[in-house]
């Protein structure tokens, strides 16, 4: 996955906003890469990686929207990386479902404990007669 460079002169972008936004494309580019790997260690490694990218990218955007425009390609730039982090949260999240569709089957759970002889789930106190 790659993504177009723009040069802060040509854009008339700010190196910083510039350098953040690239931080984040490459820290997805990581991310793709070690999911595509299925290593769970990368993943955990760029997942906390992108976060932290992101979050100053949003910080070095929103003050540079305070003091003026951003120029329309490294906005168009953001909303993409926005838009792969959203793809990838959301097949990371179905096959999470689909794992737990299998966990189930292969690990059901005790049957037994849902009702008891007496119809309700576990009544270890039955009513509130006491004998003797």
């Amino acid at each position: 996955m790659s993504f177009p460079v723009i040069p802060a002169d040509a854009a008339g972008a700010s190196p910083v906003l510039e350098s953040s936004l690239a931080d984040v494309e490459s820290r997805l580019g990581a991310l793709g890469a070690a999911l595509r790997a299925r290593d769970a260690a990368a993943i955990d490694l760029h997942a906390v990686e992108l976060h932290q990218a992101l979050a100053m990218a949003v910080e070095q955007f929103s003050k540079a929207a305070r003091s003026g425009p951003v120029p329309s390609a490294l906005r168009s730039r953001l909303a993409r990386a926005s838009g792969q982090v959203a793809a990838q949260r959301e097949s990371l999240a179905r096959a999470t479902a689909a794992l737990d569709r299998a966990i189930d089957v292969l690990l059901p759970r005790d049957a037994g404990a849902l009702y008891s002889s007496w119809g309700g789930a576990d009544r270890s106190l039955r009513g509130g007669v006491i004998q003797a």
